[in-house]
C-alpha cells in the first residue's frame, strides 16, 4: 500500500480501544463463525451442513474454530473490532495469519476482492485433501506444529503496525459446539506449561585478564568436544537465549573444520601453525591464533575396533530426540564400520543388561536388529551399566586397536554411584586398561552435561551432543576417524609470554580444562586427545606493552620490568610449548616453537578465511557469555567476519552459524 493512500484501520489506530462487554464478545464471535461458514459454502464442492463437511476435514474444521475461539474471545481489543461491522475483514485476515507455512501465496493486493480469492484458495486446498481421503486428525496436529513454528507473514497485506492478532501456542484442539442463537462466551483455557527443566550445566568463570610480569605462563588441556556447540545451536533454533555455562568457547571454535598446515609425517603427529592479528573488537590490543593439527590415518593403516555400545534405555529417552534418533545414529557408524571390527550393545534402566555380544561389524543385520528392539522404560541403573560395558570391552579387547565404550544417553543416572566424582573415578581406573570412553548427549530437560563433562574428559574421550540425524553425521560418520582413532594422548600446552613485548594476556575459553603450570613436566596428569586429521584452535588476546589497553596497573611495591634488560629471546612474543604421548607410551614428548616477528600479520583482512572465521566464532561465544571484552562488539560486526571469511563450506556448518548470529541477534534485543 502507498505510504498515504488511505487504510481503513487508520480510523482505529488512533482510537482508544473499547472494552467490549460479554454480550458484544459473543455477538463478535458468532458473527465471525457465521462469516467463516458462509466463506465455506462459497468454496464446498457439494453443499454440506455446519458439521464437518467435505470443504474442510473434520479436524481442520475444530482445528480453525478453536483458533478463532481462542482470539477472539481472549483479546478484548479484537473482540471489540470483530463487534464493529468489519467482521469478514477480520475473520479474513485471521484465516491469513495462521494458515500452515507450506501455504503461504506471494503478498495480496491491497483491494479486498483479491485478498479474498487468494484466502478462498488457500481454504480450498484442505477441500481437496479431505475429498482425497488423505486428512486426518494427526494431519490437523502437524499443522499446528507449522504455524507454531511460523511468524507471521508481513507480505500479505498486515504490517506489524497494523497487525490485530498476536501468536500464542496453542493447546490441542477439541470439538466445539456450533453457536447457538444466544452464544455462551467460554473462557479461554490456560496454554500448558513447559515441563520443568533439569539440565545441569557446570559453573564457571570466564577467563580473566592476567599480568606476564605475575604469572607468565599459561597451561591448559587440549579440548576437541563439540557439545557445547549443538547444545547452543538447539537453544537458539528453540528461540531461548542458552546458559551463559552451557557455552564453552573452545568448543564453538573447535566444532568447524579448519585446513590447518599439517604434519609431513606420523612421526611428529601434529602440525602448530600461530598468527599473531589485530584484534578486531580492540584496537589496542592483538589476537596469538594457535592452530594444531593432526595426521591423518590412511584408511589402510586403521586399527581395528572394538566398540561397545552403552545405551540408556531409562524412561527419560522416550522422547523422539533421545531413544529414537540414538538408534538411527548408531545404524550410521555401524555402517561406517570394516567386517572385522566388532560391536556389543549394553542397555542400562532399572538394571544393566547385554543385548547383543560382541559381535562382527560384517554381521550387519544382527546388530541393526538388536538396536531395533530397544525401548525406552523404567529408572537409570547407570553405574551397572558402565561397569558392564567395559566388562564386555575387556573381554574383547583387540591389542593396537580402538577399544572404546561410546555412552549414549541423556545424562540421568539416578540408579548406584549417583555422583560425578564417584562415576569419574570408576571411569580414571577403567581407563587404565586401555579400554576410553566417550560421551553422547541426547534430548533435553534433562541433560546432564556437567557428568557428561566429567566422564569423557577422564575417560581419555569426546563429549558431543546430538539433536539431530546431520549431527549424527557428522559426529559419527564424517568425523568418525578423530573420534575413534587417537594419535597423540595427554596433550597439554603452555605458553610462556615475554615480558618486554606483552603487558597482559586472556585466554578465550578453555576455562574447564585449565592445568597448573607444574601439571604440564607431570606424565600423570591426564590430558586430551587428538584424533587423526583432528585440528584444535587456541586463541589468546594480548596487551603489547605500551597498550593503552590495559587493564591492570603496575604492584607499588612490586618488581618492575627493567624494559633494557635483554632476555632470552628478547625479540619474541612468546614461546609455545605442546607435550603429547604417542599411543601406547608413558612417557611424553616435546615440541616447542617460539613466537616471533615473522608470524605478525599487519591487518586482520589480511589473515586466512579459517583463522578470521574462528576468530568471529570466538567473538560469538564470549558475546552469548557475555564478556566484557566484546560488550560493544555488535552481533552485525560478527556477522561480517563470519560472511567474509565463510570461504569454502561443503557441509553447509558455516552458513547454518550465520543463521545462529542472526537468532542470538533477534533474541538478544528481545531481552
Amino acid at each position: 500500500m502507498a505510504k498515504n493512500e488511505f487504510d481503513e484501520f487508520d480510523l482505529l489506530r488512533g482510537a482508544k480501544v473499547p472494552t467490549p462487554g460479554d454480550d458484544a464478545k459473543a455477538r463478535g464471535l458468532d458473527a465471525a463463525l457465521r462469516a467463516y461458514d458462509e466463506v465455506g459454502k462459497e468454496n464446498s464442492a457439494s453443499p454440506q451442513g455446519s458439521g464437518a463437511g467435505a470443504r474442510l476435514t473434520a479436524g481442520t474444521i475444530r482445528f480453525w474454530r478453536e483458533i478463532m475461539r481462542k482470539k477472539l474471545i481472549a483479546n478484548p481489543a479484537l473482540a471489540g473490532l470483530v463487534a464493529l461491522p468489519v467482521a469478514g475483514t477480520v475473520t479474513w485476515q485471521l484465516l491469513d495469519e495462521y494458515r500452515p507455512a507450506s501455504s503461504q501465496e506471494p503478498a495480496a493486493v491491497e483491494n479486498d476482492a483479491p485478498q479474498r480469492q487468494a484466502a478462498e484458495t488457500r481454504v480450498s486446498q484442505p477441500a481437496k485433501e479431505e475429498a482425497a481421503g488423505q486428512a486426518s486428525d494427526q494431519a490437523t496436529q502437524d499443522m499446528a506444529a507449522e504455524i507454531a513454528a511460523a511468524p507471521p507473514s508481513p507480505a500479505d497485506g498486515m504490517t506489524p503496525s497494523s497487525t490485530v492478532l498476536t501468536r500464542q501456542k496453542m493447546a490441542e484442539p477439541r470439538v466445539m459446539p456450533m453457536p447457538s442463537a444466544a452464544p455462551q462466551v467460554i473462557a479461554p483455557e490456560p496454554y500448558p506449561v513447559a515441563a520443568e527443566n533439569r539440565d545441569r550445566v557446570e559453573a564457571f568463570d570466564s577467563n580473566p585478564v592476567r599480568t606476564v610480569q605475575e604469572s607468565p605462563v599459561s597451561t591448559f588441556s587440549i579440548d576437541v568436544d563439540t557439545a557445547s556447540y549443538a547444545f547452543v545451536r538447539r537453544s537458539l533454533k528453540e528461540g531461548v537465549v542458552p546458559d551463559p555455562d552451557s557455552v564453552r568457547v573452545e568448543e564453538m571454535i573447535n566444532y568447524f573444520p579448519y585446513d590447518w598446515a599439517g604434519p609431513d609425517s606420523a612421526e611428529v603427529p601434529f602440525n602448530s601453525t600461530v598468527t599473531v592479528m589485530p584484534t578486531p573488537w580492540n584496537e589496542n590490543t592483538r589476537l596469538m591464533h594457535v592452530a594444531i593439527k593432526g595426521y591423518e590415518i590412511e584408511h589402510a593403516q586403521k586399527p581395528r575396533s572394538n566398540l561397545v555400545f552403552l545405551i540408556d534405555t531409562s524412561g527419560s529417552m522416550e522422547g523422539p530426540d533421545k531413544l529414537p534418533l540414538l538408534k538411527n545414529s548408531f545404524r550410521m557408524l555401524v555402517d561406517r564400520l570394516g567386517p572385522e571390527d566388532t560391536v556389543s550393545i549394553v542397555t542400562y534402566a532399572g538394571s544393566a543388561g547385554t543385548v547383543l555380544e560382541p559381535t562382527k561389524a560384517s554381521d550387519k543385520a544382527g546388530i541393526l536388529s538388536a538396536l531395533d528392539r530397544l525401548e525406552a522404560g523404567g529408572s537409570t541403573a547407570g553405574e551397572a551399566g558402565i561397569r558392564e560395558a567395559y566388562r564386555l570391552a575387556e573381554s574383547s579387547f583387540v591389542e593396537g586397536g580402538v577399544n572404546r565404550v561410546m555412552l549414549a544417553t541423556d545424562g540421568d543416572f539416578n540408579v548406584g554411584q549417583v555422583s560425578d566424582d564417584e562415576l569419574t573415578t570408576l571411569i580414571e581406573n577403567k581407563r587404565e586398561s586401555g579400554v576410553f570412553l566417550s560421551v553422547l548427549g541426547f534430548g533435553r530437560g534433562n541433560l546432564n552435561d556437567q557428568m557428561m563433562q566429567a566422564i569423557a574428559q577422564n575417560g581419555n574421550g569426546a563429549a558431543a551432543y546430538i539433536d539431530t540425524l546431520a549431527e549424527a553425521e557428522k559426529v559419527l560418520v564424517e568425523e568418525a576417524s578423530s573420534t575413534l582413532f587417537p594419535i597423540a594422548g595427554d596433550v597439554k600446552i603452555q605458553v610462556e609470554f615475554n615480558p618486554q613485548r606483552i603487558a597482559e594476556y586472556r585466554l578465550i575459553g578453555y576455562e574447564t580444562r585449565a592445568l597448573n603450570r607444574e601439571d604440564f613436566n607431570n606424565d600423570r596428569v591426564d590430558a586430551g586427545e587428538i584424533g587423526s586429521g583432528h585440528s584444535v584452535t587456541a586463541i589468546y588476546e594480548i596487551t603489547p606493552m605500551g597498550s593503552p589497553a590495559r587493564m591492570v596497573d603496575d604492584l607499588r611495591y612490586g618488581q618492575q620490568s627493567d624494559s633494557a634488560a635483554p632476555t632470552a629471546g628478547d625479540g619474541e612474543y612468546a614461546f609455545v610449548r605442546i607435550r603429547y604421548k604417542a599411543p601406547g607410551e608413558d612417557t611424553s614428548k616435546l615440541i616447542e616453537k617460539p613466537v616471533n616477528e615473522a608470524d605478525v600479520i599487519s591487518s586482520f583482512d589480511a589473515a586466512s578465511n579459517d583463522a578470521r572465521f574462528s576468530v568471529a566464532v570466538a567473538a560469538f561465544g564470549q558475546k552469548l557469555r557475555d564478556t566484557d571484552a566484546v560488550a560493544d562488539f555488535g552481533y552485525d560486526r560478527i556477522q561480517e567476519i563470519a560472511s567474509a571469511a565463510r570461504g569454502a563450506d561443503p557441509f553447509g556448518y558455516r552458513a547454518e552459524f550465520l543463521s545462529l548470529v542472526r537468532l542470538a541477534a533477534v533474541l538478544d534485543r528481545s531481552r
